[in-house]
């Protein structure tokens, strides 16, 4: 499913767009964190450390939302609701490394005991707020 072309630009690592990720646990409650994040042309790319709460979330509950909030217009976001397809921890530092300088300007510092991981999401519906 191709992102709607109305909102392209949040996608671009200059516009340094966050993303609103809602999950759920096993026992059917809520949790929502604002992310960085990157995408492939198709899907959603997050990254995040292995044992976190999103990260066993999505391990058990493949189905999420989330929010893309323009930084220049708050009232201009771009509802998702998708599935996790797919997550790898091959290439994880190195993505984690991208999205630090693209959003702190600075390289990523490896925190002791820290495991990267990226999650595949696939967009299965979109929700534009103009």
């Amino acid at each position: 499913m191709p992102f709607p072309e109305a909102f392209l630009d949040l996608l671009r690592p200059e516009t340094k767009a966050f993303l609103f990720l809602a999950t759920v646990n096993k026992k059917g409650q809520p949790q929502v964190t604002p992310v960085w994040f990157d995408h492939d042309g198709e899907n959603i790319l997050i990254n995040t450390n292995e044992g976190r709460l999103k990260d066993r979330n999505m391990k058990s509950q493949p189905d999420v939302a989330m929010v893309i909030q323009d930084p220049q217009n708050p009232y201009r976001y771009l509802g998702i609701r998708g599935k996790v397809i797919s997550f790898y921890t091959t290439g994880a530092d190195a993505h984690i490394d991208t999205l630090s300088r693209r959003y702190d300007g600075k390289p990523w510092t490896y925190r002791e005991g820290q495991k990267r991981i990226i999650f595949k999401i696939q967009p299965t519906h979109f929700d534009p707020h103009h």
